[in-house]
């Protein structure tokens, strides 16, 4: 394509993209493909989400990761501590510094079937936790 070809708005877009760091290109990537449906492919090629047949706007995917936060510690703090440390494989005094600092996240990105079982691990032990 011929530079003379392209559209103002169109150039000035594509200079944007290349001026972008790696995480300000991650962070639109990542935006692309959660909120549009579009996703890069391997090659560099673009993916776009096929449109459905109906005129209704498409589903939110269902969340597959989870964070697991800490929203208190509850009665039985020294409990939760265990578990946290267990979870987590910090320090005995690492795990008392994120139980006292609640709401603190303990895990990131997690199965939604492992943050459930973490949920309830710590729920156990007298905790109010929260999956984000």
């Amino acid at each position: 394509m011929s530079e003379t070809a392209i559209a103002d708005d169109i150039r000035q877009l594509g200079d944007k993209i290349v001026t972008l760091t790696l995480k300000q290109a991650k962070e639109l990537s990542d935006y692309l493909k959660d909120v549009h449906g579009i996703e890069a492919a391997a090659g560099g090629a673009v993916v776009m989400a096929a449109p459905s047949g109906d005129a209704a706007p498409a589903k939110a995917a269902e969340q597959t990761e989870f964070d697991v936060v800490l929203a208190a510690a509850g009665d039985k703090k020294l409990e939760v501590v265990k578990v946290v440390k267990n979870i987590t494989g910090a320090s005995l005094m690492d795990a008392k510094k994120m139980v006292e600092s609640a709401p603190v996240t303990i895990k990131q990105a997690v199965a939604k079937a492992d943050a459930e079982k973490l949920k309830a691990q710590l729920a156990e032990a007298g905790a109010t936790v929260e999956l984000k």
